[in-house]
């Protein structure tokens, strides 16, 4: 173990004793949510981000011990293992190196080798292997044909001992680290098209070859597309005389005439047919796995600022979900997220009934005050955003409007929760409504969807699905605590996501509130089924009681360091009815010497550092300091597009290459990775995250491709 934590050490660049704290902490079954925030002073104040990563590696550092042990194990069984393999089994730093060091002690299928082993001809494959014959090889193979063992000539004879020795070569773990290694370094990757003139977005692949070493993560999963369509050709390309030559070195150690010529062939063999295929097969995995580690990690940080997005709280909002045949379905939703009406209306072709469609909206307006209208951008919005736009016009009323990504809202709409949330509706009338509480509150509404399914990162379909959903689970984890949640409120799906609460607890507090009322304090947690004390410990801080019996419940101040705090507030003259009337200002400036207070108050001096901040700001929420959405009265076409023109957008998805933006028409723009500033960035994120409101210039437009160049340089 101690060499596990030496690694995560040196990995992570911190001091021995915080990793030991954090592993201790993660062993006790605390949740990453809760070390981030209220166990700063064991961790050194590690962040989620980093004890995320930092509980991943040593999950593999564990996985590869196991490893370790199951191959010694099986090897000294075998009566096999040596002091060397030993210490080259326990020094291997990943899982491949174990299976390479491993490869020629695995129990093997049947093999063109086993069975010439299985034929007796182990000992002419020796022979032939050290490379002391005086006499030809025919001569001795001669000695090894048998009926009984259907050796029946000598041609057989060789050609079973050279299938024993090409696999005896291909099992060497020394050889195989070496080719993976130069097959890595001077390798390419080509591929090419199998129609050449068909059309398809992998157009750019139809002929193309690039160093192993410099593959780019999006360029990996495209070609990887590609080829799953079946629309490319791939292979790796490597320098083959050299890594034969290489083999010869290692293999023919004598000048033996009867040998030599017979060694030579045999190492080709062995490395065209069972070295090469299982490298290409090795490295493509490597740089696949790659590629979608930097894949997912994009998709992470686009979805945490997808759901960070500052909730537009207290406006009614008009969700609309447009479409042609069905018409566009409408959920009128007020300042709580409680859907009051909902319409279908037919405002496109094929009915277009225009003028029906403004006077029932116009009605809805009226009745309810509303002051948003949130439309999905799916199929027929630039057809409802231009009916939209004329209505404003017509109208005294003072409502904008804002396009709003609905990714994942017809997977909402259809599941087995929505269906729940709203029995009596069908799946236009919840989508809509859906649609206008995402822009109420994005986080509460978008933790319903699988975050697959919400669309803000690349190629995800294509990436392991497994490592996909924890990863993002993750993110929408991280952001759920970040913010807290409204206890008396909250959906069981947001619950669930709270640090210490499974699915079974979340709808038990659910069940619970609706049995007995709101929750007045935070200790009534304890009487919910199945919610024991460590559950508590873990989630009580992330959960908020607004009017509750105790202001600090509606804090992120965790229960734990209430008498503290308590203590803290009668020092300084205040009263809890202060943290309520929110009238603690200018705390941290009447505290002097923190250290000291701190140990005076029982706690260590970062917590008494929250706690002010808590107490300053009580029930603050973080996405307040995100960009807030640009709503828009008026609506463009990329006809009304001219090159040079300067827009303010929104940034909808960040990738590899650039990042796209939504200019107020249909279709958003690409910003390239090269046209986002003067200066070089290896990544589009240094400079942009989804939500962002940038400013741009229009380089481009292809109307008949539907694609807008735009730059970020030198635009004021």
């Amino acid at each position: 173990m101690m060499e596990i934590l030496k690694m995560l050490q040196d990995e992570f660049k911190v001091e021995m004793w915080q990793i030991e704290a954090t592993v201790k902490l993660i062993d006790e079954g605390n949740t990453i949510p809760f070390i981030a925030r209220y166990r700063k002073e064991i961790t050194g104040s590690l962040n989620d981000e980093v004890l995320r990563d930092l509980n991943d590696r040593l999950t593999y550092l564990r996985n590869l011990d196991e490893k370790k042990q199951q191959v010694l194990a099986s090897i000294e069984e075998q009566g096999k293992l040596t002091e060397e393999l030993r210490n080259q089994i326990i020094a291997a730093q990943t899982l491949v190196v174990v299976e390479d060091l491993y490869r020629p002690y695995r129990p093997k299928r049947r093999t063109r080798a086993t069975i010439a082993v299985e034929k007796g001809l182990q000992p002419l494959a020796d022979l032939i292997f050290d490379q002391n014959l005086d006499k030809p090889v025919e001569e001795y193979a001669v000695e090894y044909l048998s009926v009984e063992k259907e050796v029946n000539s000598v041609e057989e004879a060789i050609q079973g001992a050279l299938d024993i020795i090409a696999e005896k070569i291909s099992d060497e773990a020394n050889y195989r680290m070496y080719i993976r290694a130069f097959t890595t370094k001077a390798g390419k990757l080509t591929s090419k098209a199998k129609d050449s003139e068909m059309e398809s977005v992998f157009e750019m692949y139809y002929d193309y070859e690039e160093a192993i070493s410099k593959m780019a993560g999006h360029r990996i999963l495209a070609v990887n597309r590609g080829e799953k369509e079946k629309v490319l050709t791939v292979k790796l390309e490597v320098p083959e005389e050299d890594i034969i030559k290489y083999l010869e070195r290692q293999v023919v150690t004598k000048n033996n005439q009867f040998t030599n010529q017979i060694l030579k062939t045999t190492i080709e063999d062995s490395y065209k047919r069972l070295i090469a295929p299982a490298i290409e097969r090795e490295i493509r995995n490597e740089l696949s796995e790659r590629a979608e580690d930097g894949a997912v990690k994009i998709f992470g940080k686009n979805l945490e600022q997808l759901l960070m997005q500052p909730p537009i709280v207290d406006k009614v909002v008009l969700g609309w979900d447009p479409a042609f045949r069905t018409g566009c379905k409408l959920a009128v939703v007020d300042g709580t997220g409680k859907v009051l009406e909902t319409k279908v209306i037919y405002p496109t072709v094929p009915q277009q009934k225009i003028k029906e469609s403004k006077e029932e909206l116009k009605k809805l307006i009226k009745k309810y005050n509303i002051e948003l209208i949130s439309v999905g951008n799916g199929t027929a919005s630039r057809e409802s955003e231009i009916i939209i736009v004329e209505l404003l016009k017509e109208i005294t009323e003072k409502v904008q409007y804002i396009i709003v990504n609905e990714a994942g809202a017809s997977v909402y709409s259809a599941s087995k929760l929505a269906t729940e949330e709203f029995p009596n509706f069908d799946v236009g009338q919840r989508s809509a409504a859906s649609i206008a509480r995402r822009l109420q509150d994005p986080l509460a509404e978008l933790v319903k969807i699988d975050p697959k399914a919400i669309g803000v990162g690349q190629y995800q379909h294509d990436m392991n699905q497994k490592h996909l959903s924890e990863a993002l689970s993750g993110v929408v984890e991280n952001c759920v605590n970040k913010v807290g949640v409204d206890l008396n409120t909250a959906s069981a799906s947001l619950l669930e996501y709270i640090s210490g609460i499974s699915k079974a607890i979340a709808k038990n507090i659910v069940i619970y509130r609706e049995e007995n009322g709101k929750f007045k304090n935070r200790k009534e947690l304890l009487k919910v089924a199945k919610l024991g004390p460590k559950a508590y410990e873990q989630c009580a801080g992330f959960l908020r009681i607004i009017d509750g019996s105790n202001p600090l419940d509606n804090t992120s101040v965790h229960p734990e360091s209430y008498e503290a705090t308590e203590k803290l507030i009668e020092r300084l003259g205040y009263t809890k009815d202060d943290i309520k009337a929110k009238a603690i200002n200018d705390l941290a400036k009447k505290l002097s010497d923190y250290k000291q207070l701190a140990k005076e108050l029982g706690v260590g001096d970062i917590t008494l550092t929250d706690i002010v901040k808590e107490l300053e700001k009580p029930g603050r929420d973080p996405r307040e300091e995100m960009p807030k959405p640009i709503l828009r009265t008026d609506v463009l076409d990329m006809k009304d597009l001219t090159e040079g023109m300067i827009l303010k957008g929104t940034v909808r998805n960040v990738i590899d290459f650039g990042a796209f933006v939504d200019i107020g028409v249909h279709q958003d723009g690409l910003v390239h990775i090269s046209q986002m500033t003067d200066k070089f960035i290896k990544h589009p994120l240094e400079v942009v995250s989804v939500g962002d409101i940038v400013d741009v210039r229009v380089m481009s437009i292809d109307l008949l491709k539907k694609r807008i160049q735009l730059t970020m340089k030198q635009v004021l």
